[in-house]
C-alpha cells in the first residue's frame, strides 16, 4: 500500500477512534452504571445525609401531609408541628433505610419497565403496571413519620392519614421510546468502546509514523476526555436552569452530581491518560534524537586513502 494512503487511512482511523471514545464512555455509564441497582443505590445512599436534599424531602412530604390532614382551624400550628418533625426524621437512621428500600425499589421498577413489556411488579414503594406508569408510593415513609411523631406526643399526630400517594417517576406515554433508546444504549455501552479500541489500534498500525500515530490518538483521547467535562458541566447547567417550580435546584444539582460522579471521574482519567502519554512519547522522541546525534558524533570518520608513492625511474 502506497505510504501516502496508509497515511491517510490511519488519520482517518484515528480521528474515528477519538470521536467515539467520549460516546463509548457515555453509554457504558449510563448501561452498566446507572442500570445496576446495586450500584445506583450505592450511589444515591449518600445523599440521605445531604441538607439540601433532606431539606427538599422534608418541605414536599410535609406539604402532602399537611393538605391530607383534616385539622380544621388548627391547620397552621399543626404544619409548623408537622414540618418540624419531618426534618427530624430526614435526619434518622430510619430515613436513611427508607431513602435506600425506595431508591431499590423504584430503580427496580422502572429498569423492569424499560427491559420487560410483560406483567407488573410491586413492591412497598415502586411499582411498574405492564404498559402503565411508573410510580412510587410515599405511604410507608409517610407511615413513619406518623409513628415518630405519636412517639414524640406531637398533637394531632393521629389525624394523619396514611395514604397510598403514588408519584408517577415515569409516564406511561413515555416508555416506548424510552425503552427503545435504553435497549440502543445496551448494545452501544459495550460496542462503542470495543469499536474505538479496535480502531485506535488499526490506525496505529497502518501508520508509517507510528510515533506520530500514538501522540495523535493520545492527544485526541484526552481532548475526548475534556470534551466529556465540558459537555457534562453544560448539561447540569442547564437541567438546574429549567427545573420545575418548587423543585429545590441545590437539591437537583446534589443528584445530578452523584449520578455523574463516574463519568466526571473517566472524563479526567482520558485526559490525564491521553496527556502522559503523548508527553511521554514526545520525551523518548527527543531524548532519542540526543542520543542519536551524540552517537554519531562520537564515531570517528572514515580513515583518508593514501595516495599512491611515485616512484621515480
Amino acid at each position: 500500500m502506497p505510504h501516502r494512503l496508509r497515511s491517510a487511512l490511519s488519520a482517518v482511523l484515528t480521528a474515528l477512534a477519538c470521536l467515539l471514545l467520549p460516546f463509548g464512555a457515555l453509554s457504558a455509564w449510563a448501561a452498566y452504571g446507572l442500570a445496576d441497582t446495586g450500584r445506583y443505590v450505592t450511589t444515591m445512599a449518600p445523599l440521605a445525609e445531604n441538607p439540601y436534599v433532606q431539606d427538599a424531602i422534608a418541605d414536599s412530604l410535609g406539604a402532602e401531609i399537611v393538605h391530607t390532614m383534616d385539622v380544621g382551624p388548627f391547620e397552621s400550628g399543626a404544619s409548623h408541628f408537622v414540618q418540624d418533625a419531618v426534618h427530624s426524621f430526614t435526619r434518622t437512621e430510619a430515613f436513611r433505610a427508607a431513602w435506600d428500600t425506595a431508591n431499590r425499589a423504584t430503580h427496580e421498577a422502572v429498569l423492569d419497565a424499560l427491559r420487560n413489556d410483560g406483567p407488573s411488579t410491586q413492591s412497598p414503594y415502586g411499582s411498574y403496571g405492564g404498559e402503565g406508569a411508573v410510580t412510587i408510593d410515599l405511604a410507608p415513609v409517610t407511615a413513619q413519620v406518623k409513628r415518630q411523631l405519636t412517639d414524640d406526643h406531637v398533637p394531632l399526630a393521629s389525624h394523619i392519614p396514611v395514604a397510598h400517594t403514588e408519584v408517577a417517576v415515569l409516564p406511561a406515554q413515555d416508555l416506548v421510546p424510552l425503552r427503545k433508546g435504553f435497549r440502543v444504549l445496551e448494545v452501544a455501552g459495550f460496542w462503542l468502546p470495543v469499536t474505538a479500541g479496535v480502531l485506535a489500534v488499526t490506525g496505529i498500525a497502518l501508520a508509517v509514523q507510528r510515533r506520530r500515530a500514538i501522540t495523535a490518538t493520545a492527544l485526541g483521547t484526552a481532548l475526548g476526555g475534556a470534551l466529556l467535562g465540558v459537555a457534562l458541566a453544560i448539561v447540569r447547567r442547564l437541567t438546574l436552569s429549567d427545573l420545575p417550580p418548587g423543585v429545590s435546584a441545590p437539591a437537583a444539582g446534589a443528584v445530578y452530581d452523584a449520578l455523574t460522579a463516574t463519568l466526571r471521574t473517566v472524563s479526567w482519567l482520558l485526559l490525564a491518560l491521553g496527556l502522559a502519554v503523548a508527553l511521554g512519547m514526545w520525551v523518548t522522541d527527543r531524548y532519542g534524537r540526543a542520543g542519536r546525534l551524540r552517537r554519531a558524533s562520537a564515531t570517528p570518520g572514515p580513515a583518508p586513502v593514501p595516495e599512491p608513492t611515485r616512484v621515480r625511474a
